[in-house]
Formats: C-alpha cells, sequence, structure tokens
C-alpha cells in the first residue's frame, strides 16, 4: 500500500459547502470532495463535472444541463438531477451563502429562479433576469448527497458525502484530513490515491515539512524563504497570481471621496510597485483596475508610474489645494500587512498634500460587519475576491444592488455595460464589453487599486509544467504521481 501524499496548509476545516468562502485551502478541500455541475479548467474557463453538456437561451435565461449517466455518491447512492436540484435549491437559500459578514450570496442570484429536475438527466435553472456569467456561481453549487443534509441542516459538517475525486476516510479536528480516491468518480483518474491534509499555520514550519519529507506538497509559502526550493532539483517552487485585489474602498456616501477627482487623485499618486517592494517584499503584482489580469475581460496595467502633478490638480480642481486629511479604517489582519500597508500609503500620499488619520481593528469579523453596515469612515482596507468579472460588478460596483461592500458608488457607464454584459451569451462579445467597463473604472474608480499577491506552492520532486489552477485552488486531480514520478496531463 502506498503512503499518502500530504498537502500541508494553513487552514483546514470541514465546512458547510453551500456557504460562500474564497479562502484557497477551503475550496481544495470542497473540490476533493464534491462536484458542482462544472468545474474551472486546468487552462481557464469551465470544463464538464456533474453536467456532460448545456444550453442557454440567447437571452441568457434559461439554462439547461444534461448530467452524466451513472453518476453516484461516495455513499453509493445515486446522483441524479432530483438530488443536484435539492443542493441548488439549499445554497440558494437566505440564509445559505454565508461569507464573512455577508449572508445570501447565492440567493440574490438563483433566490428567485426556477431550478427544476427536468427528468432524471436533466436539469433545468430559469433566471428572473439574464445571467450570462451563470458559470461563475454554479463552478461553487457543490451537490451533496440528500443522505447527508439533514446532517448539515444540524450543523454536522464532519461527515461529507460528494461525488468528487475523493472521499473522507477520516477526520481530526484541527489536525488532518485523511481521503481516499474515488474510484467511481466520472472523471479522469487521480494519479494518487490517498491524500492527507495536514494543518499548519506556520509558514516556516511548513517549508520545513516538504524540505524534510513529512510534506509532498506545502501552500502559502514565505515568498523569499521559499526560494531556497530552486537551489536543487528535489523541489518545485510555483509562483501563482492570486485573484484576490488588495484594495481600500472608497466611501462614496460622504466625506472628500464622493468626488470622484479626489478618487482618481489617490490612484494617480502611489508607487505601486514601491509598496510592493517594501510591504510583502515583492510577494505580489501592480493593479491598475477593478480585476486582477486573470479575470474574464480585464485589460493589462498599462502605466504603472505615479503621476503626482496630475494628481495635485485633480485635488487642486476639488478644493483641496493645501491639503486633505482622509479618515482611515484598517484591520489588523486579512490583509495580515493592512497596518504596514496604510503607514506606506500615508508616506505617499504625504507630497500631495494628503495625510491618513487611521483607526484601528483588531477584530476582523466585526469590521467586516462594520463595512457591510457602511459603517466606515473615508476609506478603508479591504480585498476583492471573487474570479467571476460579473460578480465583482453585480456584487460590489452596481448602486442598484446596494451589495455589502458597496460605498455609495455610482457610474452609469459601468452599470449599462453591466446590463449589457449579463444578458450577452456570446463571450467574445461579452468580454469586450467588460474591457469597457475595466477602462470606465480606470477613469472613476470606485477603490484604490493597489495589488495582487503572489502565492508560492512547494511541491517534492522536480515538476517543471505543474501549474496552479487559474483561480489559485490546488487542484488535487492534477497533481504530480509523488510515488511513480509520472507527470499528470
Amino acid at each position: 500500500m502506498s503512503s499518502p501524499v500530504v498537502i500541508v496548509q494553513p487552514r483546514l476545516a470541514l465546512e458547510d459547502p453551500h456557504d460562500c468562502t474564497d479562502a484557497n485551502d477551503m475550496l481544495a478541500l470542497f473540490d476533493a470532495l464534491f462536484d458542482g455541475l462544472v468545474r474551472y479548467g486546468k487552462d481557464g474557463g469551465y470544463v464538464p463535472a456533474l453536467a456532460s453538456s448545456w444550453d442557454v437561451t440567447p437571452d441568457a435565461r434559461h439554462w439547461i444541463f444534461r448530467l452524466r449517466e451513472g453518476l453516484s455518491f461516495h455513499d453509493g447512492t445515486p446522483c441524479d438531477a432530483t438530488a443536484v436540484c435539492q443542493s441548488l435549491t439549499r445554497m440558494a437559500r437566505p440564509d445559505k451563502g454565508y461569507t464573512l459578514g455577508a449572508p445570501g450570496v447565492w440567493h440574490q442570484y438563483l433566490g428567485d429562479a426556477e431550478i427544476e429536475a427536468v427528468d432524471p438527466l436533466t436539469v433545468a435553472i430559469r433566471l428572473s433576469k439574464p445571467i450570462a456569467d451563470l458559470l461563475d456561481i454554479l463552478v461553487y453549487g457543490y451537490v451533496v448527497a440528500p443522505s447527508a443534509l439533514d446532517r448539515y441542516e444540524a450543523g454536522d459538517t464532519a461527515q461529507p458525502v460528494g461525488t468528487g475525486p475523493y472521499h473522507l476516510v477520516s477526520y481530526e479536528p484541527g489536525h488532518a484530513l485523511h481521503l481516499q480516491r474515488f474510484d467511481s468518480w466520472h472523471g479522469e483518474r487521480p494519479a494518487n490515491v490517498e491524500l492527507t491534509f495536514r494543518l499548519e499555520p506556520n509558514r516556516e514550519a511548513r517549508l520545513e515539512m516538504l524540505i524534510s519529507g513529512q510534506a509532498q506538497v506545502a501552500n502559502s509559502l514565505d515568498f523569499e524563504a521559499s526560494k531556497a526550493l530552486e537551489e536543487t532539483a528535489r523541489h518545485t517552487r510555483v509562483t501563482s497570481l492570486v485573484p484576490v485585489a488588495i484594495i481600500y474602498l472608497f466611501n462614496a456616501f460622504k466625506g472628500p471621496l464622493t468626488d470622484s477627482r479626489v478618487r482618481r487623485a489617490l490612484n494617480l499618486a502611489i508607487d505601486r510597485q514601491a509598496l510592493i517592494d517594501r510591504v510583502v517584499r515583492g510577494a505580489a503584482k501592480p493593479l491598475t483596475g477593478f480585476v486582477s489580469p486573470v479575470h474574464f475581460g480585464s485589460l493589462p496595467s498599462e502605466d504603472l508610474r505615479p503621476d503626482r502633478d496630475q494628481a495635485k490638480k485633480l485635488l487642486a480642481e476639488a478644493g483641496f489645494a493645501e491639503s486633505l486629511t482622509i479618515e482611515v479604517d484598517c484591520p489588523t489582519r486579512l490583509p495580515d500587512e493592512a497596518e504596514a500597508l496604510t503607514a506606506a500609503l500615508a508616506e505617499q500620499l504625504a507630497p500631495i498634500g494628503v495625510t491618513l488619520n487611521v483607526h484601528r481593528h483588531t477584530d476582523r469579523e466585526a469590521y467586516a460587519h462594520g463595512v457591510r453596515l457602511k459603517q466606515v469612515r473615508d476609506m478603508c482596507v479591504f480585498d476583492s475576491s471573487p474570479l467571476g468579472t460579473f460578480r465583482i460588478l453585480a456584487e460590489k460596483i452596481d448602486h442598484r444592488a446596494q451589495g455589502s461592500w458597496w460605498l455609495g458608488f455610482h457610474n452609469a457607464e459601468a452599470e449599462d455595460l453591466l446590463d449589457a454584459g449579463r444578458a450577452t451569451v456570446d463571450p467574445r462579445e461579452r468580454a469586450e464589453t467588460f474591457e469597457r467597463a475595466f477602462r470606465a473604472l480606470q477613469v472613476d474608480p470606485p477603490w484604490l487599486y493597489l495589488y495582487n499577491p503572489l502565492r508560492v506552492t512547494g511541491l517534492s520532486g522536480s515538476w517543471p509544467d505543474w501549474r496552479m489552477r487559474q483561480d489559485c485552488v490546488i487542484d488535487v486531480t492534477r497533481l504530480p504521481d509523488f510515488q511513480s514520478g509520472k507527470r499528470t496531463s
């Protein structure tokens, strides 16, 4: 019997898959244990999972998914359209889809949808509004065996039963999770028979576990210390762009940041690469728009150099020629560098006459609730995580939705483009529409755009072709065969 492949990561817990999370370690577990109708493809986009194919009407309101034949859950019960609809309906409830500070993430899209099992192999979803990017939501629509739903309703998340490539063997809360390959999985058989996800919050310890052979995969390593892995052929160091944007949300309800000239001035004044080098020691890439370069319909950065003269001019036009004090809410974690970042930002803004008055928050969940309730000062440190461009526009930019992280911003052009994009099923045309929205939100920014972090993953052995998936989540089905040394496709 082969030894299990050990994956060591900073977070490990079994949670409800119908709640919303952007934590990559949690998503790696969900993707190992469950399937949705679709999965992320290795080179971007979506590929069939439980669904073998799908169609959408030209108005992007009516979707039909055809399931694979012979699907089964880990407990041996069949996975049919009724089971899929049960999970999607549960996911769409207003009390589900809970993420930090914001319940009902999925409800806003699927809450009034008609989700129907047309026959055992056909799922129909009829939407009240067009959503051409519905797969952005359904990729997180993990299907749970009906036999396990009562346990989840009772709060017992420690016994997951899905259809994913691995099934649960045992769980040691706070320590480890042991999985075995599910031989009835519909996809290409993963290379490794057994996996152990092990918790290790300390990144130096994770690196040492990899180097010493106690782990074959170590995630979220220190950017600088992990460079030691490149010194020999015994390990592989992979650096991936995290699609999470580190930003400051601007309060456009009241105060100086209601003026688009002030918002643009702050974006023009900063040297993003200098911030990255100082605060995160190079472990990020500059961000000059509302989504990352790997987002659908994004554009590459055109000019990263600060233009402080233009920033001063805009501030003067807005009535702040001499000075401007901005009240800043700053958490002590998530992002963990928030305090150092705010201090470095204050230094960069001082030459244009801007002073930051910082208010420190130690309770991160209370901080998130405060942002959701619009109880913020002029601006606050935050992040923006959905990989879907449509979702960010709909949840965070559109003033009509007044989403959890929306702070009074209104740009009619961007909202018109959102409406056009959500009803455009042709992906090329929709990408062009979102590119126009990207440009519009560079001219009139809702946030202070800073950077996308880089995440380092270490692997045992030499795997020069291995890459992280576009969402920066470990896909266990594409891990190398660590026992035989065989590369995966």
